[in-house]
Formats: C-alpha cells, sequence, structure tokens
C-alpha cells in the first residue's frame, strides 16, 4: 500500500501529498488596491523505518508573499511588503490496524516579515495533526478516506478542529473529493488530463517585526489573510507521479486584516473579491 503525507499550510487549510512542488500564485489588484503574489517550493522525504511499512515523515516548505497596494493607508506599509513562512514537517505514519493508518505530523513555523535581519519569538508558531486514513484503490469504485484532528496555535482556539477527506471514484472518468479545507469534482480525459471545479480555503497568518501604530491608538502586530475560493482547475500527467497544473478562479468570501497580539482586529485591509491565478509543477505520492 502507498503511503500517504497529509501536510497543513497556512492557517491549518492547506493539504499536500506531494513529495516535491514548485508554485506560483498570483491575485491581482481589486479595488481595494491590493495585489499579492506568492512563491512556494515544498519538498517532503518519507522514510521507511522497518517491514511493517512504517514511515518517518520530514519535509520543508517555504513560501515567499510579495505584496503591492496603489492606494494611499492610514499608516507606514513600507513593512508590509514582503513576508516569509517556512515549515519544518516531522511526523510518523504507522499501520493502526488492518484497516486503517495512523499519520502524526508536527509542524514548527517560522512566519514573519523578517525586517529586523534577526528571528524573534513573536514569529515562532506551532501546528499538529492526527488522521486515521484508510483507501482501496483496487476496488470498483476506488475511495480514500481521512479522519482527523489539527491544532494551529494561530487559530486562537485553545483546542484542536476536525478534518475529513472523503476521495471517491464513482465513474472511469468521474471523481470527487469532500472534505476541509478543500472538496472538489474532477472529470478525467484518460491518463494524462483532467479538469475540476474546486471549492476550498486559504490563507496566512504572519507577524510583524516591528509593531506599526495606528491613528486610532491602536497597535498591529500580525497580519492574516482568510478566504474561501471557488475555482476551474487542469492538470497534464507527465507520468503517474509528475505534472503540471494551472487553476483560475476567484474568492467568494475574503478578510484581509491587520491585528494586534491578542488577535483582535485592528484595520480591514481587503474584504473585496479578488481574482486568482496558480501554475505549479509537483511531483506526488498519488
Amino acid at each position: 500500500m502507498v503511503f500517504i503525507v497529509i501536510l497543513f499550510g497556512q492557517v491549518g487549510w492547506a493539504q499536500s501529498t506531494d513529495i516535491f512542488r514548485i508554485e506560483y500564485l498570483n491575485i491581482p489588484e481589486n479595488d481595494t488596491g491590493i495585489m499579492t503574489q506568492r512563491y512556494k517550493g515544498l519538498f517532503n522525504l518519507p522514510i521507511k523505518l522497518n517491514e511493517k511499512k512504517d514511515y518517518l515523515i520530514t519535509g520543508l516548505e517555504y513560501n515567499r508573499f510579495d505584496m503591492g497596494y496603489s492606494r494611499n493607508l492610514p499608516f507606514d506599509k513600507s513593512e508590509l511588503i514582503r513576508f516569509h513562512i517556512i515549515d519544518l514537517n516531522v511526523g510518523l505514519l504507522t499501520k493502526w490496524n488492518e484497516n486503517w493508518n495512523l499519520v502524526g505530523i508536527l509542524t514548527p513555523r517560522l512566519a514573519s516579515n523578517f525586517i529586523s535581519g534577526g528571528i524573534e519569538t513573536e514569529d515562532f508558531f506551532m501546528n499538529a495533526t492526527v488522521t486515521f486514513w484508510k483507501e482501496r484503490m483496487d476496488a470498483d469504485r476506488p475511495f480514500r478516506l481521512v479522519l482527523g484532528l489539527t491544532y494551529n496555535s494561530t487559530t486562537g482556539l485553545p483546542v484542536p478542529l476536525p478534518l475529513i477527506n472523503y476521495y471517491r471514484r464513482f465513474h472511469p472518468d468521474w471523481s470527487f473529493t469532500f472534505g476541509i479545507p478543500r472538496s472538489d469534482l474532477r472529470r478525467y480525459f484518460g491518463k494524462k488530463h483532467f479538469v475540476e471545479l474546486a471549492l476550498f480555503l486559504d490563507g496566512y497568518f504572519i507577524n510583524l517585526q516591528n509593531d506599526i501604530p495606528m491613528m486610532n491608538g491602536e497597535v498591529a502586530s500580525k497580519i492574516s489573510l482568510t478566504s474561501l475560493y471557488g475555482a476551474f482547475g487542469y492538470q497534464y500527467n507527465v507520468s503517474k507521479r509528475m505534472a503540471f497544473f494551472a487553476m483560475v478562479g476567484r474568492s467568494i468570501v475574503q478578510e484581509g486584516k491587520l491585528r494586534n497580539n491578542d488577535q483582535g482586529d485592528v484595520f480591514l485591509l481587503n474584504d473585496e473579491s479578488n481574482l486568482y491565478i496558480r501554475t505549479g509543477f509537483k511531483i506526488g505520492i498519488f
């Protein structure tokens, strides 16, 4: 049975089952005068530990965000231009019983504008995920089910949150995935191509090393984005594991905010719909 890695990115929302991935995201300027570009690189290395097919999961992910502003803001925006997120993933996959596998992953994270040139305590965040996973890819209607809990220190909630992912190939040319943070419907054209309609969450939560004073006397120390996107995607499979992909969509709900140290709202940057364009190359597990 192939192994699976479930890794969670910004605010615990981005799922990945990739060994290697490079990606470019463009969110063009909208009515608020803000645009975003993101560059992502990801590498995961699963290490087989024994004949039971237990795996040590190690990995590294890097995201760089470049922001542009065409309107004046009532504070200094010079420190809101470039942001970095660095994730280190360490986990274990083991066979729980005949039907289920157990996956546990710990993800220490640095998320900051690094404007001071060094690392501060507030740049550090911690994420953790525990899931049970089963699949029958040799069935007449192949399926995969992942159930678990995920904890993210940036959500402001002191408890783990539920995680679900259910994949079903209900027809030779069709499949669906239902889950949080992503659901999709796919139409396959042979083994090389598929198109999809997807609904997914995306976002980030990043420390500002130098607090930004507001005109109302409050202080901004964090920046966050929370978005729900609908998108149309296309993927070309170079081989069973390697693929190029592209996705175009639009945000349905979006809130970009400056926050204080208690994660309270300080300033609303962006609550207008944006176009979403993403493309890249990946080597996947399945």
